[in-house]
């Protein structure tokens, strides 16, 4: 195989495009911050954009609010979608979505913080648009619990709202204590917590 020449070694990688640093930099501030201290100047100047392009892709601040936290989301619906999809039994299909959901929270810890910490200050129509987003993911989730009771495999001493509800408070805590320099890995602690909710499903 031939070796790259000198320029081809030296293409740089792409930059990312404008609503990406957008949201890199509104992540980082917000996380830093807090979204009340952050103002729309300090985000574009860190994006090194224009206020123009903010409003281009975003329309305002809440948007990128907004925007933050559904982003995540999305990757978890579709994530959660194909293990729910997968044919596999159901046992395995609930402990790798609950292991993965705890994963990907972790490596979007701080979409993580600004959601539970600035969600209050979404306008009530994006309030609701997020809450049902969620509800969306929870109602997958409970699908599977259901499922695996339906069949026997998982006990039904504790309702299915209850055990989604269980699970889900441990990931929303993350974002207080969990530390990347800790002792625990993100796929350590999802292992943790997928097997206390397994343990707790068995008849």
């Amino acid at each position: 195989m031939a070796e790259a020449t000198v320029d081809e070694q030296r293409v740089p990688a792409p930059r990312p495009t404008v609503p990406r640093r957008l949201l890199a930099a509104a992540t980082r501030l917000f996380a830093e911050r807090g979204y009340d201290r952050t103002s729309v100047q300090e985000i574009v100047e860190a994006a090194g954009v224009t206020k123009g392009a903010l409003y281009h892709y975003f329309g305002s601040k809440e948007d990128l609010l907004h925007e933050v936290y559904a982003r995540v989301l999305r990757l978890q619906q579709e994530r959660l979608d194909a293990f729910a999809d997968a044919d596999a039994p159901v046992e395995r299909r609930l402990r790798d979505a609950a292991a993965d959901v705890v994963v990907t929270t972790i490596e979007h810890l701080d979409d993580a913080t600004i959601f539970f910490r600035s969600m209050h200050q979404l306008s009530p129509e994006k309030n609701r648009q997020v809450r049902a987003e969620r509800r969306r993911y929870h109602e997958r989730f409970r699908a599977l619990v259901e499922e695996g009771q339906r069949a026997g495999v998982f006990s039904t001493a504790t309702p299915a709202d209850l055990v989604v509800d269980y699970h889900f408070g441990s990931v929303h805590h993350l974002a207080s204590w969990y530390r990347p320099d800790g002792p625990l890995s993100p796929r350590e602690v999802a292992d943790h917590l997928a097997d206390l909710l397994m343990r707790a499903l068995r008849p």
